[in-house]
């Protein structure tokens, strides 16, 4: 199982981008799937989590501006990011719970490489 993010890229303060993960490879279903952003020198944080039934959560920093969503049959997870701001910079990872086979019952949590977002001022 492997996590694909695109997306990404350098903005101005204000402006708008989107991420986007796709999961590949054989697996059994796609729980809970989400979005966490690490800034240089600080620790990963969430920024977003969204349940196989489209329940969406989000970090307090980032609620109003940031849009999580999911298509279960393109096994992606989105974010949609607008009004950006300079302490938005950070590498975003996808991130997911997969079960990946019928038999097993629990689930194997796996990283997205990480993809660079740069908002500047």
């Amino acid at each position: 199982v492997q996590l694909q993010a695109s997306g990404g890229g350098s903005v101005q303060a204000g402006g708008s981008l989107s991420l986007s993960c796709a999961a590949s490879g054989s697996m059994f279903m796609i729980h809970a799937m989400g979005w966490y952003r690490q800034a240089p020198g600080k620790e990963r944080e969430l920024v977003a989590h969204i349940t196989s039934g489209g329940n969406a959560n989000y970090a307090d920093f980032v609620k109003g501006r940031f849009t999580i969503s999911r298509d279960n049959s393109k096994k992606t997870v989105s974010l949609q990011m607008n009004s950006l701001k300079p302490e938005d910079t950070a590498v975003y990872y996808c991130n997911a719970d997969i079960r990946r086979t019928y038999w097993e019952s629990r689930t194997n949590n796996y990283w997205g490489q990480g993809t660079e977002v740069t908002v500047s001022s």
